[in-house]
């Protein structure tokens, strides 16, 4: 007997396209990645690219809006039940984890110079502000200590870039 081929859901699809558009992107940017490079790498015809995402700037907006809620989860998890100094430092542990998927973080990086698009650059300020919105939830701190909070992030995404 021949194994069955199981068929990937569209769903399933999805993710591995993403899983293989983050690497990608996070190698040459929004102006420097092809579609045709994605779908190379996802294993996939272009045309079925565009059938899942009917733009590269759609593909691009999914893999921000990816990015951010990977960030929420992981701070909302490493928070758990605590609140205040004890959920902000939880929180920043669990983000040096993040940053050690280089492909993430070099895609973070391109999505905010990709913001000079005014459609990916809605969406990463809306993104964004979830994100300090989500935060600020969690830790109960104020406004002046989510700015050093999240300047801290931004300087060790700078630090692990380099």
């Amino acid at each position: 007997m021949t194994p069955t081929a199981t068929r990937m859901t569209a769903e399933q699809r999805r993710v591995d396209v993403l899983t293989a558009a983050v690497k990608e992107f996070a190698k040459s940017g929004y102006l420097g990645t092809s579609t045709e490079d994605v779908a190379r790498a996802a294993g996939i015809s272009q045309p079925y690219l565009f059938r899942l995402w009917p733009t590269k700037k759609a593909l691009f907006i999914a893999l921000v809006e990816h990015g951010f809620a990977r960030v929420r989860e992981g701070f909302v998890e490493a928070a758990g039940e605590s609140t205040g100094e004890d959920a902000l430092a939880a929180m920043g542990e669990a983000y040096g984890t993040l940053l050690r998927d280089r492909d993430e973080l070099q895609l973070q990086m391109h999505c905010y110079v990709a913001s000079s698009d005014p459609e990916i650059g809605a969406v990463v300020r809306r993104e964004f502000g979830r994100l300090w919105r989500e935060v600020a939830r969690l830790s109960g701190a104020a406004d002046e200590r989510l700015q050093e909070f999240f300047a801290m992030g931004m300087l060790l995404n700078v630090i692990a870039s380099m």
